[in-house]
């Protein structure tokens, strides 16, 4: 069944202030599948701008609504431009974002947006954001986070017509990879944290932070929920903590449906997930088997749990077999 214009948003989308006009995009440091766009080249045309970097998982759960919005409306006079403004300093690397862009099939154009140029130039604040503009180079709506599909699809139906193009009121339907479903929001309690000293919380290893050079760390006899500890041999640096020899663990108290984990290494990296103590079985996510096994290689997102219901609080533990794992971050769904 093709969904249509829920009751109630059609008057939320009838009237769409200017709220801006659309900024230069020199401040780009490079392009993906398009010569360098302008505001002037895109005259005409209704512009969808999107905010987005490889690893971050809200962007990952956004992006098959902005790929069908591009496939079905690119005839009608839409534009999609991707603006990957990087978090990490891996995800300035042209061939990372490249070889993601391939994985996550991201055919649109897309600015590289290294120094935060467009960022700046669009006051931007987010991962993700979408901007959209009509073709007289106004904005006339923005979203930042998730969600709102609905009502970002008519704006862009509601622009498109103004446009004199004639798109309908159907919505798309999407089928997102494992990785890119919804978050089960009703049941998670565990908020994004990042493994590296600079940002990160709630670590309960027994000796605390040891910043910038080799340590070996104990596993504390319980952990609290959202609380996180290493054991054995690891290097924790600002952004990442990497684990130094085989047999290092990460275990993290968690209440969530899914874990994820930004994750590389410079050679692959084998490594093993138990959740409570056992392997994952129906709880393995994307990038995992049954028994808990996977390897790690590129700098990326991997899901490594999706719990079946009831959703209660578990504790994962990864264990490095083999040395270079460099950790980043944990995320939840």
């Amino acid at each position: 069944m093709t969904p249509h214009w829920p009751a109630g948003l059609h008057s939320a989308t009838h009237h769409l202030p200017v709220e801006g006009r659309l900024p230069l995009l020199d401040g780009a440091t490079g392009w993906l599948g398009t010569e360098p766009l302008t505001p002037e080249g895109l005259r005409g045309r209704v512009v969808l701008v999107n905010f987005w970097t490889f690893t971050c998982v809200n962007w990952l759960r956004q992006l098959p609504y902005v790929r069908a919005w591009h496939h079905k409306y690119a005839s009608q006079g839409l534009v999609v431009l991707g603006v990957h403004t990087p978090e990490f300093r891996f995800e300035h690397n042209l061939d990372d974002v490249r070889r993601q862009a391939r994985a996550d099939r991201i055919d649109y154009p897309v600015a590289l947006d290294n120094e935060y140029g467009v960022w700046r130039a669009f006051g931007n604040h987010y991962w993700p954001a979408l901007y959209l503009a009509d073709a007289d180079g106004n904005i006339r709506y923005h979203h930042f986070g998730e969600g709102e599909y609905e009502r970002t699809e008519m704006a862009i139906q509601r622009l498109l017509t103004e446009n004199g193009a004639s798109p309908g009121r159907d919505l798309v339907v999407v089928e997102p990879r494992p990785v890119e479903e919804a978050a089960d929001w009703s049941t998670l309690l565990s908020p994004e944290n990042y493994t590296g000293y600079d940002r990160t919380e709630h670590f309960a290893s027994p000796d605390g932070l040891i910043l910038g050079k080799p340590h070996r760390y104990e596993i504390p006899d319980t952990l609290g929920l959202n609380e996180w500890s290493l054991g054995g041999d690891w290097t924790m640096n600002e952004q990442a903590t990497t684990a130094d020899a085989a047999g290092a663990r990460i275990l993290y108290r968690f209440h969530a449906r899914d874990l994820n984990m930004v994750m590389g290494a410079p050679t692959p990296v084998r490594f093993q997930i138990l959740i409570d103590g056992e392997p994952p079985a129906a709880a393995a996510g994307e990038d995992i088997d049954a028994d808990g096994y996977g390897e790690i290689s590129d700098r990326r997102l991997y899901q490594l749990l999706r719990q079946p219901d009831p959703i209660t609080d578990h504790t994962a533990e990864i264990t490095f077999l083999d040395p270079g794992a460099e950790t980043y971050s944990f995320t939840f769904g």
